[in-house]
């Protein structure tokens, strides 16, 4: 096994020797995106001084290297999440697009008047939302997983929600706003009893925990790249071929197409029947240096690091009088979220960040959530591997400066 070397990851991250507002940046803020290493900028930079073409279209010699490369990036996926094929692996937008393709394509094909979908009470309204539209069109009904004053999933409910109108499960895999990391190999186990697919949102774990899609025996899995080091603008839904090859495409245009006329369009075979227009080419190819700054350093080593870390920072929260974290539950990702009595997150957030400490404040698209505990938002300081105790130090030493100021 590699060892984990912070240094060399710290140095890897040139934004992170950057000041704000004269103060060394401590980013702790990676729940919402993560800093890029320079190998993924350098990949940017080399792909539109090198290559710059529109894929799987040309003849030409730019349009074939960068077919390629894009290509090259749905192997890696493939590879880093274990699928059984290529195929398997369709190219988006993020996170929320592809649960919305799940949504409409799945919900087109097999979800009807009075079907039912079961999803929990700690999702992102990114999987919820998709789900209440469906609802609406189809007038299907959705029920909730109920969950504890720890942010754990009532199992022993769940396997009751069950009938013969549940058509699919949409869960998280990690909560983005409690840190919980679900059950989700028993949340896949029950519901396969019952022959209903499950879909996990992996926006908050494929960068922090080792997932095989093969394993867990999930229908369908997705996840951002922008949370795991790589640009915006692109995602990956993975999904078990039988399921994709009985879903209608999501959209219509170019590249999802085998033949059209007036009378009528036959759709290409996976995954491009998913993959209409020209994709964020750019992102896309960039994902797979992403991929291999992960695979580098070793899914594993990060994983370890990172446990430390939130074990650290979490008994240094847990000293300060007036805290109270949101979200204990036994297993946890890289998410600490809290309240502090008689004090606003939102006051708190901005006096941390006149320290150069940014974290995030609010309801962290997951109203629901705060909404159970009877709160208006949590402080969220989410880690990534490049963290440090000196930025839980820093962070923890901005706090007590900040509750200060406002008790």
């Amino acid at each position: 096994m590699k060892t984990f070397d912070i240094h060399k990851v710290r140095a890897d991250f040139p934004l992170l020797k950057r000041e704000v507002n004269g103060k060394p940046l401590v980013y702790l803020d990676n729940g919402a995106t993560t800093q890029k290493p320079q190998s993924v900028i350098d990949a940017i930079i080399h792909y539109y001084s090198d290559m710059n073409s529109n894929v799987h279209r040309g003849v030409h010699y730019l349009s074939q290297i960068s077919t390629d490369a894009f290509e090259v990036t749905r192997r890696k996926v493939k590879d880093f999440i274990n699928a059984a094929e290529e195929v398997e692996v369709i190219i988006t937008k993020g996170t929320t697009d592809s649960i919305n393709l799940v949504a409409q394509c799945y919900g087109k094909a097999f979800i009807g008047e009075g079907d039912e979908i079961i999803i929990s009470a700690m999702e992102h309204h990114s999987n919820i939302v998709p789900w209440q539209m469906l609802c609406d069109e189809k007038g299907c009904v959705l029920k909730v997983i109920p969950m504890d004053e720890r942010g754990m999933l009532d199992m022993e409910a769940y396997a009751k929600l069950f009938s013969d109108r549940t058509k699919i499960v949409s869960v998280t895999y990690v909560s983005n706003a409690l840190g919980t990391i679900n059950p989700v190999e028993e949340i896949i186990s029950v519901a396969h009893k019952h022959d209903v697919p499950v879909l996990l949102d992996a926006a908050q774990a494929v960068q922090h925990i080792a997932v095989d899609v093969q394993k867990l025996d999930v229908d369908f899995l997705v996840f951002s790249g922008h949370k795991m080091y790589a640009p915006t603008g692109v995602g990956v839904l993975y999904g078990k071929a039988k399921w994709l090859n009985a879903m209608p495409p999501y959209q219509g245009g170019g590249d999802m197409i085998k033949d059209v006329s007036f009378e009528k369009t036959t759709y290409n075979e996976l995954p491009f029947k998913f993959e209409a227009g020209t994709p964020n080419i750019e992102a896309g190819i960039c994902l797979a240096a992403a991929i291999d700054y992960i695979n580098e350093i070793g899914i594993d080593n990060i994983k370890a690091y990172e446990d430390e870390l939130l074990a650290y920072a979490t008994a240094k929260l847990g000293e300060i009088e007036g805290v109270r974290i949101v979200g204990t539950a036994d297993k946890k990702s890289s998410v600490l979220s809290f309240v502090v009595d008689g004090v606003h997150p939102y006051d708190i957030g901005v006096i941390l960040d006149k320290q150069g400490i940014a974290v995030r404040t609010g309801h962290h698209c997951a109203q629901p959530i705060m909404d159970q505990f009877e709160i208006p938002g949590t402080v969220r300081a989410s880690l990534a591997m490049y963290n440090t105790k000196e930025d839980v130090d820093a962070f923890i030493a901005g706090l007590e400066r900040a509750l200060n100021m406002l008790r």
